[in-house]
């Protein structure tokens, strides 16, 4: 199927009390809790493999010198030591995957310079530290700010890196009321629960890797770039993944130092990052300043906005973080401009962090709406109000649905916005107390995928494609669509995933999965559904498929009896016409309310709000689930998040768990997210929308703005730790005594 037309009636919209949008349990969660589901690093489908373990470089800028591995080589257990002097040939980077231990130059702390192979783990570690490698040492580019004037266009990805519209230099000189303001947001780390790992084992001219990635599909291609083979002569396993936040988009070096020793020593290969590995082996998420200009009329109607962008990636790659994409289509004014600009930096390879370029570019574009409307003197629930677009305003498209200002309406009755008071009004003993709002909003693309499905005779149906479960609930819904869509129960369905050996699926990322993945399921199942109402010489009009039977006319027959010995079909969706005649986005509003201490600038958010549009819901507790994960991460880019850099060695201080803070239980108090009934036909045939990055869009803006409402203090240098708040209530002391 490709998305050409708006989608009619489906099956799915005959039963709205069936299994699509129930509550279900994960199908897979008693596997996970009892041990029985394989991560990567578990799985013992191959036998007797050896363990690796990285060397990292330990300069961010040079050259090495020489590397003495004769001790490595002869410590207890070793097998193999890899290093640029005897690594196998290799072929091109594709998709931010390198070829490893190619040369002598480094170009980011951390950059794996070595590689060793022992029978043990803890003999490989052993071994690891006895590599000792000279370098000739440069001095490192570290810090974004030091090196603006290196910054270039980078070239497109997906989009243009700048879009222009009228002339906003005219239109902001001319407006009565004008804001130009800089955000800055820290480098970021993923911090998933199970870092990433590789068992690889060559079979013939093939290798299979069973690893953490959620996108198998993409992965077989890059690698083969890499390894110089057929794509197909690559198979990815990955059933099971612990996480991943976009860290496990693109295959990791440990992923092809693996593939790479196992073949020279004809074992498999197991190796992990460590914790400590992850922060510089791994990607992250860049560091981004951003300038945002915005021009209005005394009543708050925009006719200039201008967002600018910067960030940094090591030198070669090219991933830029889109910040100001969003902004192209988020309110109306005639006048606009957003520019994009990389600069190369000694520092780890950058990549996509959930909601990548939404996320940051809303913690700084919500928080500048904020200010103007405080400038104004407006509701800032007003001021987007006063600027929704009647169509995407660069696009000059219509919006496939767009229901943000029913998610700000309703976000408000709900939390009690009109209860906001003045910013710093409201005391509560020590405490100042605030409320704040953002909008949120994130694409919603649809990608290609295909499936399979088998009805056997024991009646179970066989769900097969390459789609991950990175922890979303993947399993979970493709099970209540497949269900739904043959009239068969849960425990009935059998969903297998994760391995590149079945049909093509886009893979966990970017908000496109459950979309993506539902859509080629929905296909294949109702190519299946005509095969066994073909098979009974069936009508296929008014037929419904309930309780493991199919019924037409007065005629109902059991679906086992219709399989027979198994009956089997395929389907598959591509993105088609729909995605260029309308502007499709995911909205949501956001709300938050903080108390922040007059003496110590601590912050304590007290309880936070999300309400939400995302299509048709697909199951109401993951999509609940997948929602306050975002909001969770949005508070901890709003408070604690930072991988801060020492700009003297260019490699991140904090590079554990320990010193990396993300939020814990104690705070997040009360969270919640609410769901506005919608369905969009122009999205996919499920007419649903992605929703595993909406809730982190704006929800760290959203602690900001109340932050601000509760103290007048507006920081525009996250994340937003005491000492910023301490700074301000010194200035605001210091104004109030110059004005006595």
């Amino acid at each position: 199927m490709e998305m050409n037309q708006p989608i009619g009636r489906t099956p799915l919209d005959d039963r709205p009390d069936g299994l699509v949008g129930k509550p279900l349990n994960r199908v897979e969660g008693k596997l996970k809790v009892t041990g029985h589901a394989p991560y990567a690093y578990e799985t013992r489908a191959l036998e007797n493999p050896a363990y690796g373990f990285i060397v990292p470089a330990t300069i961010a800028s040079g050259t090495i010198r020489s590397i003495d591995a004769e001790a490595a080589r002869k410590a207890p257990g070793t097998i193999l030591v890899l290093t640029h002097e005897n690594v196998p040939e290799q072929g091109e980077k594709k998709e931010q995957v390198w070829p490893q231990l190619q040369g002598t130059e480094v170009r980011f702390y951390g950059q794996p310079v070595a590689f060793v192979v022992a029978e043990t783990f803890e003999q490989a570690r052993a071994a690891a530290l006895l590599v000792k490698v000279r370098y000739d040492a440069a001095q490192p580019k570290g810090l974004l700010k030091d090196s603006l004037a290196a910054a270039y266009e980078p070239k497109p990805v997906n989009s243009p890196p700048d879009t222009k519209l009228g002339d906003f230099d005219a239109a902001f000189a001319a407006a009565p009321v004008k804001l130009d303001v800089e955000y800055v947001t820290p480098n970021q780390i993923h911090a998933q629960m199970e870092p990433h790992a590789t068992i690889a084992a060559w079979d013939g001219d093939g290798v299979v890797l069973h690893t953490s990635n959620q996108m198998p599909n993409r992965g077989q291609k890059s690698l083969g770039s890499v390894l110089k083979l057929p794509p197909e002569k690559v198979r990815i396993v990955s059933p099971y993944i612990g996480g991943g936040f976009g860290s496990k988009l693109q295959v990791q070096p440990e992923a092809t130092l693996a593939i790479l020793a196992s073949k020279l020593i004809q074992r498999p290969v197991k190796v992990a990052l460590t914790r400590q590995q992850e922060f510089h082996v791994a990607t992250h998420r860049t560091d981004t300043i951003q300038r945002i200009r915005l021009g209005a009329d005394k009543e708050g109607r925009l006719s200039a906005i201008s967002h600018e962008s910067w960030s940094d990636t090591a030198e070669g790659d090219g991933f830029f973080e889109t910040s100001a994409n969003v902004t192209r289509s988020l309110y109306a004014a005639q006048n606009r401009v957003t520019r994009h600009r990389l600069v190369n930096l000694n520092m780890p390879i950058a990549s996509a962090m959930r909601a990548p370029g939404e996320a940051v570019g809303q913690l700084a574009f919500e928080c500048a709406m904020d200010e103007l409307a405080e400038q104004l003197k407006v509701d800032p629930i007003e001021l987007r109000v006063r600027n929704e677009p009647a169509e995407d305003p660069e696009k000059k498209v219509p919006f496939s649905t767009r229901k943000l200002v029913p998610c700000m309406r309703e976000g408000a009755r709900l939390f009690g916005w009109d209860k906001r008071q003045a910013a710093g009004s409201r005391r509560e003993g020590n405490w100042l107390v605030g409320m704040g709002m953002s909008a949120a909003a994130r694409l919603n693309p649809l990608m290609p995928s295909a499936a399979k499905v088998r009805l056997g005779p024991d009646g179970v149906l066989v769900v097969r494609m390459a789609m991950t479960d990175p922890g979303t609930g993947t399993y979970t819904i493709l099970t209540q669509i497949a269900g739904e869509m043959l009239g068969l129960p849960p425990e009935r369905v059998r969903v297998e995933i994760g391995d590149t050996d079945f049909p093509f699926a886009a893979g966990s990322g970017g908000s496109f999965g459950a979309g993506s993945a539902g859509s080629a399921l929905y296909v294949a199942c109702d190519n299946l559904r005509q095969a066994l109402l073909k098979a009974g010489d069936l009508n296929p009009d008014g037929a419904t498929f309930r309780d493991g039977a199919v019924t037409s006319g007065n005629r109902t027959e059991s679906l086992t009896d219709l399989a027979k010995s198994g009956l089997e079909a395929s389907g598959e969706i591509k993105p088609g016409e729909m995605k260029q005649k309308f502007s499709q986005y995911s909205y949501g509003a956001h709300f938050a309310e903080v108390g922040v201490d007059v003496d110590t600038g601590e912050i304590r958010l007290r309880r936070m709000l999300g309400v939400f549009t995302g299509g048709r819901i697909l199951n109401a507790k993951t999509a609940r689930s997948q929602a306050i994960g975002g909001m969770t991460f949005g508070v901890g880019a709003a408070l604690m998040e930072d991988a801060v850099v020492d700009p003297r060695y260019s490699y991140f201080v904090n590079h554990d768990m320990a010193e990396y803070h993300v939020p814990v239980h104690a705070d997040v108090p009360e969270i919640d997210a609410v769901f506005l009934p919608e369905l969009d036909d122009k999205a996919n045939p499920l007419k649903s929308k992605g929703l595993g990055e909406l809730g982190i869009c704006g929800a760290g803006a959203s602690l900001a703005n109340a932050i601000y409402n509760a103290t007048g203090i507006r920081v525009r240098d996250y994340p937003m730790t005491l000492d910023k708040m301490l700074k301000g209530f010194e200035e605001q002391e210091g104004q109030a005594q110059r004005r006595t």
